[in-house]
């Protein structure tokens, strides 16, 4: 493996213990051995690692949550390949800084010296900045390594995504995460070894679960319960107060938000009542606003069960409408419940789907007119020009339904945009549609010569 490069300071890379830095900070991986968590990305025989361990490194993005590791594997690329790191992040620097970072990255390069630019929530900045990266990759002054937590198909250019691989990080194991725990405890140099903490399997398995996939937060919390210890021991009453009131990772605007509401849609669209009630309460643990919950439950009663149990439509609107009268936490009820309902009423898209194929009829045969008998005619002279002429009105016909009358235009004359289940309420308004289409072809000679 390369030496470490003279020109990137000790404390940029590794930081020695300094008992003003966080453990999180002092326990930054050294090696790609050390990073944990990572084993699909970097293991042993992975392409990733054998590109870094022979010094060959490439311009990449790496995709993952917070605390995966992203910032430590791009300080451990310019270890790797030898060359000088700077670092900057899209939430605390503008164009200027990205302009002095790429002069500073020119000058070295001029010298024959590689750089590694890292840039920290990548997805921050706007086109331009991320413009000013390309033709640097593209000439080779610097190997640019972005962070991001959300998505790059969405939040990051096309030419910049062109010229760099993405590489996804995954949230590290609970297993993974008390790893790093251990380490932690047994680190005399950097971690709290000189501390003998005495801490049992399972308050590291509380840790690392509360942590929810980020390794940094574990520390942290290993850190404070360190502070707090009674006779050098992590108790019980301990971990109870260093765990308290923690969250989720949940970003309510970005990618994690629009998967899960995706998996509570879904969720009940296959009339799966557990997961989809899962799904709720990860959204509302998460802090989503309930109204907006609410909203989206309306709209799965409509779209996916529609007049296969109309009732559902109307418990979506109470709901709602209970929950901005309870507020929280007891009107969360209130949305469990109608989650619960939705997920188990009758399913059926087809009014959905008949609204569609109407809307496409309208897009593609422009402005049918009106068939003559069924227009309004108010004066004189619209009747002797032959508007309402031939109309029958349906309640003095025997039966109560003129079978004969045609309402849609002539052009699309037999057209049938509904099409209901046999699901739930719509069995039985497939029925009776059934029936008076029938007998609705008989009467006005459909398909009779």
């Amino acid at each position: 493996m390369p030496r470490r490069p003279s020109n990137v300071p000790s404390s940029a890379l590794f930081p020695e213990s300094d008992a003003l830095k966080p453990l999180a900070e002092r326990m930054r991986p050294r090696t790609l051995d050390e990073i944990v968590g990572q084993d699909r990305l970097l293991g042993p025989g992975s392409a990733l690692r054998r590109a870094l361990e022979a010094g060959s490194v490439h311009s990449m993005i790496l995709w993952g949550p917070p605390g995966c590791g992203k910032t430590t594997l791009a300080l451990l690329v310019a270890q790797y390949a030898d060359a000088h790191y700077q670092a900057i992040s899209a939430v605390l620097s503008g164009l200027a800084e990205v302009r002095k970072a790429l002069a500073e990255a020119e000058a070295l390069h001029a010298q024959g010296r590689r750089s590694v630019l890292f840039v920290d929530e990548v997805h921050r900045f706007n086109k331009a900045q991320q413009d000013a990266f390309l033709p640097h990759i593209e000439r080779g002054v610097i190997v640019f390594v972005g962070a991001t937590t959300e998505n790059p198909s969405f939040e990051l250019n096309s030419a910049l995504l062109s010229r760099c691989r993405v590489h996804v990080m995954d949230a590290v194991s609970a297993d993974a995460i008390v790893i790093a725990l251990q380490r932690a405890l047994a680190d005399n140099e950097r971690g709290l070894g000189k501390l003998a903490l005495q801490v049992d399997d399972d308050a590291l398995a509380l840790m690392a679960k509360a942590a929810d996939g980020d390794v940094r937060r574990a520390l942290t919390f290993l850190e404070i319960a360190a502070e707090l210890a009674h006779d050098k021991r992590i108790d019980e009453a301990t971990l109870q107060q260093v765990l308290a009131d923690r969250t989720r990772r949940f970003d309510k605007g970005g990618e994690q938000f629009y998967d899960q509401i995706s998996a509570l849609h879904k969720s009940v669209r296959s009339s799966d009542p557990d997961a989809a009630l899962y799904w709720l309460v990860r959204m509302l643990d998460g802090g989503c606003e309930p109204q907006y919950l609410a909203r989206r439950m309306l709209r799965m009663s409509i779209e996916d069960i529609g007049l296969a149990d109309p009732r559902a439509w109307q418990l979506a609107l109470h709901a709602w409408d209970t929950y901005e009268r309870l507020g929280s936490p007891e009107g969360e009820l209130a949305l469990a419940e109608v989650a619960l309902y939705l997920a188990v009423a009758p399913k059926s898209n087809k009014a959905y789907a008949a609204y569609n194929a109407a809307r496409a009829s309208v897009r593609e045969t422009g402005t049918l007119e009106v068939p003559m008998h069924l227009r309004n005619a108010p004066t004189q002279l619209m009747k002797g020009l032959g508007y309402g002429r031939g109309y029958q009105y349906d309640p003095d016909v025997e039966g109560g339904v003129a079978l004969d009358q045609r309402c849609l235009p002539d052009a699309l004359a037999g057209t049938e945009f509904y099409a209901p289940t046999a699901n739930g309420v719509e069995a039985k308004i497939k029925q009776k549609l059934d029936a008076l289409r029938e007998v609705r072809a008989k009467a006005r000679g459909d398909g009779v010569e």
